[in-house]
C-alpha cells in the first residue's frame, strides 16, 4: 500500500510551509511516528511524523516551499524489514569502496611527485591537491610547485572555507516584519535605570523556599511581568495598536516574552498576565521558553500578544534600542545587570543596577506616556514589597 504524506495544517493563518530538513533519505526504511522532516512557517518550526511504517519517497526537495495539505512524500507500507537490510548491506559495501577508492587516489598522487617537488612542498606546506602536474603523465615538477607556492601579499592556492545556507521561511519572516516595523512605524526609544536592590534582597531571602514549593525559580520576569501589567493598566496606550484610523486599546495584558530559539526569536504569549501571580508567571515562563528552544512551541502558543518583554541582559546586553514586535506599539528591554555607583541622599553607593529601554510606536504614545510608563515599571521594581506585593510578601509568593 502507498501511503500519501500530506503537510499538516499548523494553523488557521497558515497556507504555505517550507520543507527546513528531510531527517530520512530518499528510499530509506522509516518507523510509525518516527519524525521524517522539519518544517517552518513564519511563526514555528513544525515536526513531521511518519504516518506508518515502510520504505519512504520523497516528493519534493529540502527548502522548498510547499502548500498545506500537499504531498511531500510516499511511504510504501508494504516494505518493512527487508528494505531497511538491504540498505544497511548497501551503505557498508559503499563504504568500503569509498575506502578502497581513496587509498588508490592517495598512492598514484604521490606516484607523480619528483623527489625536489617533495621537498619544496613540504618546506612550504603546500597540499598535492592544489597542484596540478605538467610533466609527463602528469608528473608533478619542480616547476610546477614553485608556481603554486604563495607569493608575499598573496593568499596563494589557500582555501579560505565558507558556509552558506539558506534563510530559513521563520527567518525571513522575521527579517521582512522588522523591516516593516522601522519601515512603517515611528519607533523612538526612551531609557531609564534601576536599582535591583530591593529584588535582590526578596529573591536571596526567599528563592530556596519558592524553589522547594513551587519547582521554579523565582526569577526575574515575574518582577517585570507584574511591573509592566501595572504600568499597562496606568498607560493603556503603550497596551494598544493601530489598525487603520482607529486605536485598539486591549482591556487585558497578554505579555509575549523574546525567546532565543535554534531556528530564531520566538515571542511565546503569556495570557491575562493581569490575572497570575508569581509563581504562576514563573512556571509559564519556564515551560514556554523551554518549549521554545526544544522547537515544540506551537503557533497558537506564539498568536497574540498586547505588549512584549525582551530580556538580552542574559546575553550580557548592557543597553539596547529593542524593535518593536508588530502589530503591537511597544516592547521593554531589560539589560544586565552591573554593580553601579548611585547618589542616594548625597552619598554614594554600589548598587545593582540595570538600564531600561522601552522602544515605542510615537504615533499613538507620546513622550509624557513612554516616559511615564518606565517610570511607573522603575518605581515598582524598586519597591516591590509594597507594589507589587501590597506588603505581603509570603502570600503573594504563595509561601504560606
Amino acid at each position: 500500500m502507498i501511503l500519501e504524506m500530506k503537510v499538516p495544517s499548523p494553523g488557521e493563518s497558515i497556507t504555505e510551509v517550507e520543507i527546513a530538513a528531510w531527517l530520512v533519505a530518499d528510499g530509506d526504511c522509516v518507523e510509525k511516528d518516527q519524525i521524517i522532516a522539519e518544517l517552518d512557517s513564519d511563526k514555528a518550526t513544525l515536526e513531521l511524523p511518519a504516518e506508518e511504517g515502510g520504505v519512504i519517497t520523497l516528493k519534493v526537495q529540502e527548502g522548498d516551499s510547499v502548500d498545506v495539505g500537499q504531498v511531500v512524500c510516499l511511504i510504501d507500507t508494504s516494505k518493512g524489514g527487508e528494505a531497511k537490510n538491504n540498505l544497511e548491506l548497501e551503505s557498508k559495501e559503499e563504504s568500503v569502496t569509498s575506502k578502497i577508492e581513496v587509498e588508490i587516489v592517495n598512492v598514484s598522487k604521490s606516484d607523480i611527485l619528483s623527489p625536489a617537488a617533495k621537498k619544496i612542498m613540504s618546506e612550504n606546506n603546500i597540499k598535492i591537491e592544489d597542484i596540478e602536474g605538467t610533466g609527463k603523465d602528469g608528473r608533478i615538477t619542480k616547476q610546477d610547485v614553485i608556481m603554486a607556492r604563495p607569493s608575499m601579499g598573496s593568499l596563494g592556492n589557500d582555501k579560505r572555507d565558507e558556509k552558506r545556507t539558506r534563510l530559513s521561511l521563520l527567518r525571513r519572516k522575521v527579517a521582512e516584519r522588522l523591516v516593516s516595523v522601522k519601515n512603517d512605524t515611528a519607533m523612538l526609544t526612551t531609557f531609564n535605570e534601576v536599582d535591583m536592590s530591593a529584588i535582590f534582597e526578596l529573591r536571596k531571602k526567599y528563592k530556596e523556599k519558592f524553589k522547594a514549593k513551587h519547582g521554579v525559580n523565582l526569577g526575574f520576569m515575574s518582577f517585570f511581568t507584574l511591573a509592566s501589567v501595572r504600568a499597562l493598566k496606568e498607560f493603556p496606550a503603550v497596551n494598544s495598536m493601530i489598525d487603520g484610523d482607529e486605536m485598539i486599546t486591549y482591556q487585558y495584558c497578554d505579555i509575549s516574552i523574546a525567546v532565543s530559539g535554534p531556528k530564531g526569536l520566538m515571542v511565546p504569549v503569556i495570557r491575562h498576565a493581569e490575572n497570575l501571580s508569581f509563581k504562576e508567571i514563573e512556571v509559564q515562563v519556564k515551560a514556554l521558553a523551554e518549549r521554545a528552544r526544544d522547537s515544540k512551541i506551537t503557533v497558537d502558543e506564539m498568536t497574540g500578544g498586547t505588549f512584549t518583554i525582551s530580556n538580552g541582559g542574559v546575553f550580557g546586553s548592557m543597553l539596547s534600542t529593542p524593535i518593536i514586535n508588530p502589530p503591537q506599539s511597544a516592547i521593554l528591554g531589560m539589560h544586565n545587570i552591573v554593580e553601579r555607583p548611585i547618589a542616594v541622599d548625597g552619598k554614594v553607593f554600589i548598587r545593582p543596577v540595570m538600564y531600561l529601554a522601552l522602544s515605542y510606536d510615537h504615533r499613538i504614545i507620546d513622550g509624557r506616556e513612554s516616559v511615564g510608563f518606565l517610570v511607573t515599571i522603575k518605581e515598582a521594581l524598586e519597591n516591590p514589597a509594597e507594589i507589587l506585593m501590597s506588603n505581603k510578601i509570603l502570600e503573594a509568593l504563595e509561601l504560606k
